[in-house]
Protein backbone atom coordinates (compact mmCIF):
# COMPACT_ATOMS: atom_id res chain seq x y z
CA UNK A 1 0.00 0.00 0.00
CA UNK A 2 1.11 3.37 -0.40
CA UNK A 3 1.47 3.17 -3.99
CA UNK A 4 -1.10 6.26 -4.13
CA UNK A 5 0.82 9.16 -3.12
CA UNK A 6 3.00 11.43 -5.16
CA UNK A 7 4.70 14.01 -3.60
CA UNK A 8 7.59 16.62 -5.05
CA UNK A 9 10.91 15.70 -4.29
CA UNK A 10 12.05 19.29 -3.88
CA UNK A 11 9.33 22.03 -3.39
CA UNK A 12 8.89 23.54 -6.92
CA UNK A 13 9.54 20.44 -8.57
CA UNK A 14 7.52 18.30 -10.61
CA UNK A 15 5.44 15.32 -9.01
CA UNK A 16 6.62 11.90 -8.94
CA UNK A 17 5.29 8.52 -7.30
CA UNK A 18 6.95 7.99 -4.03
CA UNK A 19 6.15 5.26 -1.98
CA UNK A 20 5.26 5.69 1.82
CA UNK A 21 2.77 3.89 4.30
CA UNK A 22 -0.91 5.24 3.83
CA UNK A 23 -0.56 8.13 6.05
CA UNK A 24 -0.22 12.09 4.57
CA UNK A 25 1.47 14.02 6.91
CA UNK A 26 1.30 17.77 7.18
CA UNK A 27 2.08 20.17 10.27
CA UNK A 28 -0.68 22.38 12.03
CA UNK A 29 -1.22 25.62 10.27
CA UNK A 30 0.63 24.52 6.99
CA UNK A 31 -0.84 25.06 4.08
CA UNK A 32 1.58 22.72 1.87
CA UNK A 33 2.35 19.99 0.05
CA UNK A 34 -1.31 19.45 -1.40
CA UNK A 35 -2.37 16.02 -1.01
CA UNK A 36 -2.06 14.74 -4.25
CA UNK A 37 -3.20 10.96 -4.81
CA UNK A 38 -3.62 8.71 -7.88
CA UNK A 39 -7.10 6.11 -8.02
CA UNK A 40 -6.40 2.74 -9.14
CA UNK A 41 -7.47 0.73 -10.82
CA UNK A 42 -5.50 2.41 -13.53
CA UNK A 43 -8.71 2.04 -15.75
CA UNK A 44 -10.49 4.97 -14.16
CA UNK A 45 -11.47 7.82 -16.55
CA UNK A 46 -11.82 11.25 -15.13
CA UNK A 47 -13.10 13.27 -18.25
CA UNK A 48 -16.01 14.87 -17.22
CA UNK A 49 -15.86 13.86 -14.02
CA UNK A 50 -16.05 16.47 -10.81
CA UNK A 51 -14.51 15.31 -7.56
CA UNK A 52 -14.97 16.15 -4.12
CA UNK A 53 -12.63 15.54 -1.21
CA UNK A 54 -13.77 15.08 2.13
CA UNK A 55 -12.11 14.91 5.79
CA UNK A 56 -13.43 14.28 9.35
CA UNK A 57 -11.81 13.76 12.64
CA UNK A 58 -11.19 10.09 13.37
CA UNK A 59 -12.14 10.85 16.92
CA UNK A 60 -15.21 10.90 18.18
CA UNK A 61 -16.27 7.70 15.74
CA UNK A 62 -18.95 9.16 13.04
CA UNK A 63 -17.89 12.55 13.34
CA UNK A 64 -19.24 15.32 10.49
CA UNK A 65 -16.76 16.33 7.78
CA UNK A 66 -14.55 19.08 9.07
CA UNK A 67 -13.87 19.54 4.94
CA UNK A 68 -16.28 19.16 2.13
CA UNK A 69 -14.74 20.77 -0.91
CA UNK A 70 -14.18 20.47 -4.51
CA UNK A 71 -10.26 18.86 -5.59
CA UNK A 72 -9.03 19.00 -8.41
CA UNK A 73 -8.45 16.73 -11.44
CA UNK A 74 -5.07 16.89 -12.47
CA UNK A 75 -4.88 14.11 -15.02
CA UNK A 76 -8.20 12.13 -16.15
CA UNK A 77 -6.52 8.96 -18.24
CA UNK A 78 -3.60 6.69 -17.84
CA UNK A 79 -2.79 7.16 -13.85
CA UNK A 80 -6.04 9.42 -12.81
CA UNK A 81 -4.85 11.65 -10.33
CA UNK A 82 -6.96 14.16 -7.74
CA UNK A 83 -5.65 16.92 -5.77
CA UNK A 84 -6.46 18.79 -2.72
CA UNK A 85 -4.91 22.21 -2.25
CA UNK A 86 -5.05 23.08 1.49
CA UNK A 87 -6.49 26.46 2.52
CA UNK A 88 -6.23 28.45 5.38
CA UNK A 89 -7.84 27.19 8.26
CA UNK A 90 -7.73 23.04 6.86
CA UNK A 91 -5.07 22.17 8.75
CA UNK A 92 -5.41 24.30 12.47
CA UNK A 93 -6.28 21.16 14.76
CA UNK A 94 -3.45 18.84 15.12
CA UNK A 95 -4.46 14.68 15.57
CA UNK A 96 -5.44 12.27 12.77
CA UNK A 97 -8.32 12.67 10.07
CA UNK A 98 -10.07 10.20 7.70
CA UNK A 99 -9.95 11.46 4.24
CA UNK A 100 -11.34 10.25 0.78
CA UNK A 101 -12.19 11.87 -2.48
CA UNK A 102 -15.35 10.72 -3.80
CA UNK A 103 -15.59 10.82 -8.40
CA UNK A 104 -18.79 11.74 -10.09
CA UNK A 105 -18.15 10.73 -13.19
CA UNK A 106 -20.00 11.83 -15.98
CA UNK A 107 -22.78 9.57 -16.74
CA UNK A 108 -23.58 10.32 -13.11
CA UNK A 109 -22.13 7.12 -11.07
CA UNK A 110 -20.43 7.85 -7.85
CA UNK A 111 -17.45 6.13 -6.55
CA UNK A 112 -15.22 6.90 -3.58
CA UNK A 113 -11.63 6.41 -3.74
CA UNK A 114 -9.82 4.16 -1.27
CA UNK A 115 -12.36 2.07 -1.81
CA UNK A 116 -11.36 -0.07 1.42
CA UNK A 117 -10.86 2.61 4.04
CA UNK A 118 -9.74 5.92 4.55
CA UNK A 119 -6.51 8.24 3.34
CA UNK A 120 -5.11 8.68 6.86
CA UNK A 121 -4.38 12.18 7.41
CA UNK A 122 -2.01 13.41 10.20
CA UNK A 123 -1.58 17.10 10.91
CA UNK A 124 1.34 17.00 13.81
CA UNK A 125 1.53 19.87 16.39
CA UNK A 126 4.13 22.71 16.21
CA UNK A 127 6.05 24.47 18.69
CA UNK A 128 4.63 27.05 19.22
Amino acid sequence: MGENWLYPAVAGESYGEVLMDDTFYIKRGDTSPALRYALTPTSVVLTGASVQFQMRPRRPKGAAAVIDVAAVVVTATGTPTVEHAWQSGDTDSAGLFDAEFKVTYADGEVETFPNDGFITVKVSGDIQ
